[in-house]
């Protein structure tokens, strides 16, 4: 009998630790130089990979064993990467939940998840000692080691890390994990329900390391500066060096623009990911200095669409690359990708009368296969089977359901959430793999083969005469120049819903005593929708809540019963 194939994701960092071993791996901040300069501790690949090896000996002495869930809890850069690379490596399943949910949501994902293993910083452990029923079944904690905080502090300490500062203790060859083996547990954000633990194997990590790899013609040797700290554990495996940015990822918004901007100028960044909503402050930043970024080659813009505006801005601060959306969700990611270059020549356009967003052409992985979309007639139940689904026809919206290798075929013990979002190919099999995912989003496909975006489907509004949907309508009022964003809720019983259009104004932007109804039928004038004129009523409101991960996704929901107290329907 054959071996199986290798299929542990750590295995690349071994391999770049290899192919290009003394190549920056990991760059820190830790303050300033004397000519303000961006003052950084580097790591190299073959410094990582000890570093990866340190920890692997420290969680085996302390009994982290095989298919142990291990909640992580540590800070951006060197301690998420090395701790998260070093239980791929032992075999041990990361649990991975974002705090930025609120610690109520927080404490009930660690109790349903489970975890045996805690790694965590100082903060992380005393929460385990004060929420005892969340982390009852927590048996081994671990600090995150704490040894190179202090040179991390300290400008003019050194750039590079030399021979013998890292523990190069190393354990046993890692195990052969089979690709479909359970690698991590990564949580939504659960911005339009409640949080659920995505279970990502070891091979639906290599299918996204390849289709990325392939969609964007990314090449080791790169510099990345990553604003969704968990999108640096994909650099390792791509052999690209990640600029850790000055930001907490606790208020991403609260970003410094010229910080980000200094950081991608002074280390030649070429690469980067982050929000529509962070981008937007950089390139605002940017543009009224009229400075650009000749080093990037990408971005990578997702969490939520990407508004006209911000493609114009992204053409002249990138001279010699583009910005690219991915669209795409915990679940599956990404599906299709869309250029600047593609939008500006005609999408744009149609996306400000009321056409939705375009997101482009599925993806395509390693083996040029692009991942398999289609879209089904709205259901609001579970659908037993693709056999007995009823696809829509070209142009017509409908749910976005899709199939491929990089599509993650479970959630974490919800076997409701499972039927609810994953579909069998035939009745009678709930296990056939792969199944299709359920995106929650609605839109259609046109006749050129592209995915366009309409909304969610729990945010669509169904009135009397029809439904409305929120990228439908939401994208015409956000070019009054006066308006910073606005939101399509809908208020009322399901099926009888009263359209509501909820703004945020722009800082300053004065308000006339008649401004609601002005816009609307500003708004009446910019697209010929007939479904504009079903809105019940504009009503502004001082600040979006939103996602604390992207700082990008509307909680409409939330904003849905705001309208409906203000108007009292």
């Amino acid at each position: 009998m054959s071996a199986p194939a290798p299929a542990n994701i750590a295995r690349h960092l071994s391999a770049m630790a290899v192919m290009q071993p003394d190549r920056p791996a990991l760059m820190i901040p830790r303050g300033r130089l004397e000519d303000e300069s961006i003052d950084y501790l580097t790591l190299s690949f073959a410094d990582l990979d000890r570093e990866v090896d340190a920890w692997l000996a420290r969680l085996r002495a302390r009994g982290v064993r095989r298919g142990d869930r291990t909640l992580v809890m540590v800070r951006q850069g060197l301690p998420l990467i090395a701790s998260v690379f070093a239980l791929f490596k032992l075999g041990a399943v990361p649990v991975v939940i974002d705090p930025g949910m609120g610690l109520r949501a927080f404490l009930r994902c660690v109790r349903h998840t489970r975890p045996r293993v805690l790694v965590g910083i100082p903060l992380a452990m005393m929460i385990s000692r004060v929420a005892l029923r969340a982390f009852s079944s927590v048996r081994v904690r671990i600090s995150a080691d704490r040894r190179l905080t202090g040179r991390l502090t300290r400008p003019g300490g050194g750039n590079r890390i030399r021979s013998g500062q890292l523990n190069t203790m190393a354990g046993d060859d890692p195990p052969v994990v089979g690709a479909c083996e359970l690698a991590a547990i990564l949580f939504t954000s659960g911005s339009t329900g409640a949080p659920k633990g995505v279970c990502y194997t070891h091979g639906m990590f290599d299918a996204q390391v390849a289709t990325i790899r392939q969609t964007y013609a990314i090449e080791p040797g790169e510099i990345d500066l990553p604003l969704l700290p968990i999108f640096a554990l994909f650099n390792p495996a791509l052999g690209m060096t990640t600029v850790v940015p000055e930001i907490n990822p606790g208020r991403p918004a609260s970003l410094d623009p010229a910080a980000i901007v200094r950081a991608i100028r002074q280390e030649n960044v070429t690469n980067s990911f982050g929000s529509p909503t962070l981008w937007r402050i950089i390139a605002e930043h940017a543009a009224a200095r009229s400075i650009t970024l000749p080093s990037l080659r990408r971005v990578l813009c997702a969490g939520a669409p990407v508004p006209p505006a911000l493609w114009e801005l992204a053409r002249t601060l990138l001279p010699n690359g583009q910005l690219h959306s991915p669209y795409g969700a915990t679940e599956a990611l990404p599906v299709s990708t869309i250029s600047g270059e593609e939008v500006l020549g005609g999408t744009a356009s149609l996306t400000r009368e009321g056409a939705g967003t375009c997101v482009g052409r599925p993806t395509r992985g390693s083996n040029h296969e692009p991942l398999r979309v289609k879209i089904l007639q709205i259901a609001d139940g579970p659908i037993a089977s693709m056999e007995t689904a009823k696809e829509c026809a070209r142009g017509e919206i409908g749910e976005i359901v899709v199939n491929g290798p990089p599509v993650t075929q479970t959630y974490d013990g919800l076997p409701v959430s499972n039927t609810l979002a994953k579909i069998p190919e035939t009745s009678g099999n709930s296990e056939t793999r792969p199944r299709w995912h359920r995106m929650g989003d609605c839109g259609y496909l046109d006749e050129n083969g592209r995915l366009w975006f309409c909304g969610r489907r729990v945010e669509r509004v169904v009135t009397t005469q029809g439904t409305l949907f929120t990228e439908q309508v939401e994208p015409i009022f956000n070019q009054h120049p006066a308006v910073r964003r606005s939101a399509l809720v809908g208020v009322g019983p399901r099926d009888q819903q009263q359209p509501i259009v909820v703004v945020e104004l722009k800082p300053g932007a004065k308000r006339s005593a008649s401004f609601e109804r002005d816009l609307l039928a500003w708004a009446l004038k910019q697209a010929s929708r007939a479904e504009l004129s079903r809105i019940r009523a504009i009503l502004i409101h001082p600040r979006f809540p939103v996602d604390v991960r992207h700082n990008a996704k509307i909680h409409r929901l939330t904003l849905a019963r705001w309208a409906g107290k203000r108007l009292k329907l």
